[in-house]
């Protein structure tokens, strides 16, 4: 009888843990539910523009800029990024390096092997491929406005 009694109260221990998580994670389902949807962009559309900064507050850091969708050098540009956001910024540079040969007019590719070499500390390079960026793309606010290839190219 006591090994009967045993037997349940561990059953039940075990049963209110099970419980215990279910119920963790219902609760986290039920916020995601709660949550109002987020607008769905559509292929090649940009975000929403971020909140414009408060007196004081550093400007965000700039990144690695996404190839249009159907561009020849689009995969390696977009594994490049992803590299990139890593600190892996020789081996973003060469991914770069290929969507550039893949899409000699791919501005993003050329501006974003600009970034990976000013990282690397190769600014005579760097300057080049900012130029090739700013004239592939003079109307592209991510690259024209860029604090990076203003720095370079003495803009």
């Amino acid at each position: 009888m006591k090994q009967l009694a045993l037997s349940v109260f561990v059953l039940s221990v075990f049963l209110a843990s099970v419980v215990a998580c279910d119920t963790g994670n219902n609760y986290d389902e039920a916020k995601k539910e709660a949550a109002p949807p987020a607008e769905a962009m559509k292929d090649g559309e940009a975000p929403a523009e971020a909140e414009p900064m408060k007196d004081g507050e550093a400007p965000a850091e700039e990144t690695a800029l996404m190839a249009p969708a159907g561009s020849p050098g689009q995969a390696e540009n977009d594994e490049g990024v992803g590299q990139y956001k890593q600190g892996n910024w020789d081996v973003a540079a060469g991914h770069f390096r290929k969507a550039v040969k893949a899409d000699a007019k791919l501005a993003e590719a050329h501006f974003n092997l600009a970034m990976s070499l000013d990282k690397l500390g190769t600014h005579g390079e760097a300057t080049e491929h900012f130029r090739q960026a700013a004239d592939l793309a003079p109307d592209n606010p991510k690259i024209k406005d860029s604090a990076n290839l203003k720095k370079h190219i003495g803009m």
